[in-house]
């Protein structure tokens, strides 16, 4: 099945926020923010703006009229600062006027008289100072003390992981429309719909069922709209006060330089092998580069942290984990949500263990493979597990045994150039951490004329979840996907609803239409049956728009069954609510089953270098993954693809610079993303056969994130290259960039 809104998309029709109408009287917002990472605000002056021409009005925290507070987890990021600042672009001010020009024009007027405070940019630095968000976790499982003593080779480093900035094609942006009895329709483009609607109605100081959340779509979030509800709120919040509707939307190099980007991590390892290159002891102290304020940061490091021993078999590991404060914009949610961080150390542990014993990393990773019957260390047992399923599956379609020996062979006869590849396995846990989240609800509506109408809490944001709940409910009641229409995402629909992340929209959505559906089919089954004088409704079926009695087609085609249903009375809505089963993790003993199922895979990544430049060329990337009975064959290719290149420039060359004072230097000009050119030549993505999942909507998997992990490969495989010239330097950071790379093999 194609994607539902493909032909919009292709021929520009798609409305997103800016394409919306903009109503009579509208005002454009824009913030002022602060100029220093830390400081101590000691006045501000907002008389010239206020005065300036197109000025409406400009705000600052005195004028919130509810709760001066937008905090994902922790109630500790202030809409608009009040006393103190703590990271260059936090809100102070806001400007609202007759158009955005006006309103930019004003901010350049205000000024800020601050104290600056020392500020931190080293995560190390912050833990040391005990400057840290939540509490430090620390997982152990076995004996890791004992086991190392076992070891015939520990090697031990430190490594770092990089930021990434989303760019989603859609900066920060929201339409803020007041109504009568001081209600507010909100249009946004954001990810949280239940969140983000209890944060506009705290600010605004009004119960919950005054405020109307309406996302139709998103041109992209990957994570970024996620958490961080300040430029959903500002807009509301002048909208609420001037009752007039009220518009704020970023551009791009406001949004690069204030919003949230993933966590870069540091990390200390140390790994224990046998003889025979299985892993024996693992211990990795992880430090979380957060930003100001903890946002989503807490949440996301509990992924790192779960998946710190990736898709190998761990039998005695300590893992400490902490959420370091310092003073950036804070970081949020990101495509994977702390999975590649948790899984790269020990990738690059295992890998650096592999070169130490003088083994191939690739034969290394096999042999520690996860399996069923094995325990993850906080205790889950796994079954269905299809890591070596996955692995043999791509060793048949490519060789890996030639494929190293060609490598090896070329490197033998190649000094200007080397080739190196890497295989990189994933394991990626299924659902919520906080298992409060692993919920949805689902309005199904059959109208008269046989259509049919989905209302549910996912967003779609070009993963093609809308396409995959209209398969659900299509399947469900046996007729054509063209009858089943998906409408946006709305708070007054569908309350109280979940992000769409984690890659749980198609699984919790899908599961809550799946049960709408059923209810729905039982109905129109019982009454199709007495409607035919058939007394056993189990002889009654509906597929392909008709009515089959007995496994036989009958005249009663799906609109003539609806209609007749209606007039007969038969309720033709439903709702219906799904909850995941099971889930339940102790955080005092970090013991429990925090994921519902696991999401497996294996690529083989080939590049080759060119040692006098440092240059390099992805040659060819092969990815086998695991995506249970597949909704959407091409919406499940494109979500692998996507997430695999997305992978490929973290890994190499997506690069943030900040200054000493904390400032993004990295702006659109200069940051560097993917393009079509740097794809590899060589693309082959094989969805793995007769895997089914019995915990997620008809058998399929989650798929938006799982791929990410592959890019991995790309940093590996490049790595090999560059140990081929010389081992005399520890692993390089991530992203491995042709500077890196060149001031490895030269510096």
């Amino acid at each position: 099945m194609k994607h539902s809104e493909m032909n919009l998309h292709v021929r520009g029709a798609s409305l997103f926020v800016d394409d919306l109408p903009t109503p009579a009287g509208c005002l454009h917002a824009v913030l002022f923010t602060s100029p220093v990472a830390h400081g101590t605000i000691r006045a501000l002056d907002t008389t010239r703006a206020v005065a300036a021409p197109g000025v409406v009005a400009v705000y600052t925290h005195k004028d919130v009229p509810g709760l001066n507070q937008v905090g994902h987890i922790f109630k500790d990021q202030p809409l608009l600062a009040i006393d103190t600042v703590k990271y260059i672009g936090q809100p102070i001010a806001l400007v609202v006027a007759t158009t955005r020009r006006a309103a930019q024009a004003a901010v350049g007027l205000i000024t800020a008289d601050i104290d600056r405070l020392e500020a931190v940019f080293d995560p190390r630095a912050a833990a040391a100072r005990g400057l840290i968000h939540g509490q430090r976790r620390v997982l152990t499982n076995g004996d890791p003390a004992a086991a190392f003593a076992r070891c015939a080779k520990v090697v031990q480093g430190s490594l770092s992981s990089g930021p990434q900035e989303h760019f989603y094609f859609e900066t920060q942006r929201a339409l803020a429309l007041p109504g009568e009895h001081d209600t507010m329709k909100v249009c946004a483009s954001a990810q949280a719909p239940g969140a983000f609607h209890h944060h506009l109605a705290e600010v605004l100081g009004i119960p919950m069922h005054k405020v109307e959340l309406d996302i139709r779509r998103l041109g992209g979030g990957f994570g970024g709209k996620e958490s961080t509800a300040v430029w959903i709120v500002a807009p509301a919040l002048a909208a609420f006060l001037l009752k007039r509707p009220v518009k704020l939307v970023l551009g791009r190099n406001e949004d690069i330089a204030t919003t949230g980007k993933r966590h870069a991590y540091e990390y200390d390892y140390r790994l224990g092998l046998d003889a025979e290159g299985h892993i024996l002891a693992y211990e990795v102290d992880i430090f979380q580069h957060a930003g100001a304020c903890a946002d989503i940061s807490t949440a996301v490091l509990g992924r790192s942290f779960l998946h710190a021993s990736g898709a190998y078999r761990i039998p005695n590991i300590r893992v400490s984990a902490v959420s370091c404060a310092t003073n950036i914009p804070p970081n949020n949610a990101f495509r994977g949500f702390g999975v590649p961080q948790g899984t790269f150390a020990i990738e690059a542990a295992l890998t650096a263990g592999a070169e130490a014993l003088g083994l191939d990393p690739v034969d290394v990773k096999r042999r520690n493979l996860l399996r069923d019957g094995d325990t993850l260390p906080y205790g889950m047992k796994l079954e269905r597990t299809n890591a070596i399923r996955c692995w043999e599956t791509l060793d048949g379609q490519v060789d890996l045994g030639a494929r190293r020996e060609a490598v090896a062979r070329y490197n033998a006869t190649h000094a200007d150039s080397k080739r190196g590849l890497a295989v990189v396995p994933v394991c990626f846990g299924i659902s919520f951490a906080q298992t409060a989240l692993n919920q949805a609800s689902a309005l199904v509506n059959i109208y008269v004329d046989g259509s049919v109408c989905v209302s549910t809490g996912a967003v779609e944001m070009g993963q093609g979840v809308n396409a995959k709940i209209q398969a659900v409910a299509a399947r469900t009641l046996g007729i054509s996907p063209d009858r089943v229409r998906l409408e946006a995402t709305n708070t007054s629909r569908i309350p109280n609803a979940s992000p769409t992340s984690a890659s749980t929209g198609a699984d919790l959505n899908g599961m809550a239409t799946l049960f709408a559906c059923q209810e729905l089919r039982a109905r129109l089954v019982a009454f199709a049956a007495k409607h035919l004088g058939c007394a056993d409704p189990t002889q009654v079926d509906l597929r392909d728009d008709a009515t089959f009695l007995a496994g036989k087609p009958t005249d009663l085609s799906w609109e003539k069954l609806v209609k007749a249903a209606q007039w007969a009375r038969v309720d033709l809505g439903s709702h219906a609510f799904y909850a995941t089963p099971d889930l339940h993790h102790d955080l005092a003993t970090e013991r429990g089953r925090p994921f519902a199922y696991y999401s497996y895979g294996a690529s083989l990544t080939e590049v080759r270098l060119d040692c006098r430049r440092g240059t390099y060329t992805i040659e060819s990337v092969e990815v086998v993954h695991d995506v249970g009975q597949s909704l959407s064959v091409p919406v499940d290719r494109g979500q692998v693809e996507g997430a695999v290149i997305q992978g490929m420039g973290w890994a190499t060359m997506e690069q943030l610079r900040y200054a000493p004072d904390g400032r993004v230097l990295t702006l659109v000009n200069a940051y560097k993303v993917p393009d079509l050119k740097f794809c590899p030549a060589r693309f082959d993505v094989t969805l793995l056969e007769n895997s089914d999942n019995p915990y997620a909507v008809c058998n399929s998997k989650a798929v938006g994130e799982p791929p990410f992990v592959h890019g991995l490969g790309a940093y590996f495989a490049l790595l090999q290259a560059l140990r081929s010239v010389r081992k005399d330097k520890p692993l390089p950071s991530l992203p491995l960039t042709p500077e890196k790379a060149f001031m490895y093999l030269h510096g």
